[in-house]
């Protein structure tokens, strides 16, 4: 029986326990802070249900065009300790069912650190020390394959040091007690994006610092400009420029930039991104190679330059997601188990901005194509779909991208209310290599925002038939 400690319990590890659990293994999950990682106890899951506690008042007062009476912003509001206590509680509901799973499935979760110890590199298996919350060593498991799935935590940024109270990280956000007067988001990447869109659409004055020329920097452009039209029409403010230090004040919080300027407020929310945690695992030492960054280098199916040593998850800094997070994890077991195994195909990955509109993407995009690239493009505004009339969405797009000598689906995206939910069909064509004919030819519902991914396709084609 091949024994396995995995030391991280996030999405990574949680789903390599399962899938080399259920192949026989002996499987061992050494988790720090709880089954389920900061991804289910601080980070996406918390997020995304504030997030949809925010977009409820947004519903609300969008409802006044509709013809809804009595649905003004200001006869709505957000109970804070309400929305908390049900994001608390779902986080530790979710980390207790998964755990709940694995111990089901006969895998061992010890808490504590894990860290390697492999004195002799000669030696065919490895072992790993479990540390309590004092850094005393208690057990040491000795394993054929160990997997590195220790996520990230928040880049703190030099003068900018979190105290908890008012210069806050992501994870504090839970534990205030009433809704900030205005709050100052550092960092226009993904997560600053969310929480900017979600606290200004829970009624609170928000500004915007991005240090780029755009928000989201890093996703299709014509989302990025849509979002950032939507953000300041609801009275969030952008600031350009990149941030110096962060001081509190007597009335909050003050953000200096690098050219002077400051910007005021209340909190300040800093998400200027991650580090991955590698610190005290002694894998330099085992011999395991790290890139500058920190972050573990791994090839395609997740395997480190050490022999039975693997990484998944944001720890590895391929694609900060945890659906990634989770195939690498899979990936890895199969892999180490004998199984047949595809290498990862990041061309695959949807990815989502829980922003308002949401912000999906899958495969090939604009950014990346060649100026002669034989591909494609279409884009159909939401605005003349007859299901988005019906609900006054105005804002947001799809667009597709096909290979023009074949017609094969190769990217999209979709910028649309529930755009995480309307990405699959577009997902799946681009994973099993269907066309723009296949696309075209598949019934869609009439009326709904789907029948936009479906028209794309027959403009690809090169006819105008109605969604």
């Amino acid at each position: 029986m091949t024994r396995i400690v995995i030391i991280g319990g996030g999405p990574a590890g949680y789903e390599a326990a399962l899938v080399a659990s259920s192949l026989g293994a002996e499987v061992t999950v050494v988790e720090r802070d709880g089954i389920g990682g900061a991804s289910v106890l601080t980070d996406c899951v918390p997020s995304k249900t504030f997030i949809a506690s925010a977009g409820a008042m947004t519903n609300v007062r969008d409802s006044v065009s509709l013809g809804v009476q009595g649905a003004e912003l200001a006869a709505v509001g957000i109970d804070l300790a309400a929305v908390n206590q049900r994001v608390k509680g779902l986080a530790v509901a979710q980390s207790s069912d998964i755990k709940a799973r694995l111990v089901g499935e006969g895998v061992r979760v010890l808490a504590g650190q894990g860290r390697m110890a492999d004195e002799d590199r000669r030696l065919a298996e490895h072992r790993v020390q479990v540390l309590d919350a004092d850094g005393a060593v208690g057990e040491t498991l000795e394993c054929d394959v160990v997997l590195i799935a220790t996520g990230a935590d928040p880049r703190v940024l030099p003068g900018a040091e979190p105290d908890h109270e008012r210069i806050l990280d992501w994870r504090d956000v839970y534990d205030l007690h009433e809704m900030p007067e205005h709050l100052v988001v550092v960092g226009s990447g993904v997560t600053g994006a969310e929480f900017a869109s979600g606290y200004l659409e829970g009624g609170v004055p928000v500004t915007l610092v991005s240090s780029r020329d755009r928000v989201l920097p890093g996703e299709d452009s014509d989302a990025a400009e849509v979002l950032e039209e939507v953000f300041q029409s609801r009275g969030g403010r952008l600031e350009r420029g990149r941030a110096a230090g962060v001081r509190r004040t007597e009335k909050g919080v003050s953000v200096e930039l690098t050219d002077g300027r400051t910007v005021e407020g209340s909190h300040a929310l800093m998400t200027v991104g991650t580090v991955p945690n590698t610190d005290g695992l002694n894998l330099e030492r085992c011999g395991v190679e790290l890139a500058e960054s920190g972050h573990v280098v791994v090839d395609r199916v997740s395997r480190t330059n050490v022999p039975g040593v693997y990484a998944a998850g944001d720890v590895t800094g391929v694609f900060q997601l945890a659906s990634v997070a989770a195939m690498q994890g899979r990936i890895a077991m199969w892999h180490a188990l004998g199984e047949a195994v595809n290498p990862i195909r990041l061309k695959t990955v949807s990815a989502n901005v829980f922003t308002h509109p949401e912000i999906a993407t899958v495969g090939v995009q604009e950014k990346t194509l060649a100026e002669d690239a034989d591909v494609d493009v279409v884009r159909l505004s939401l605005a003349t779909n007859a299901r988005a009339k019906m609900a006054d969405l105005r804002d947001g797009f799809v667009k597709l991208f096909a290979r023009r000598a074949t017609g094969v689906v190769v990217g999209g995206v979709v910028v649309a209310p529930g755009a995480s939910e309307l990405i699959l069909p577009i997902a799946l064509a681009v994973t099993k290599g269907l066309t723009v004919s296949d696309m075209a030819q598949t019934f869609a519902i009439y009326p709904s925002l789907s029948g936009s991914i479906t028209e794309a396709g027959r403009r690809l084609m090169g006819t105008d038939e109605l969604a």
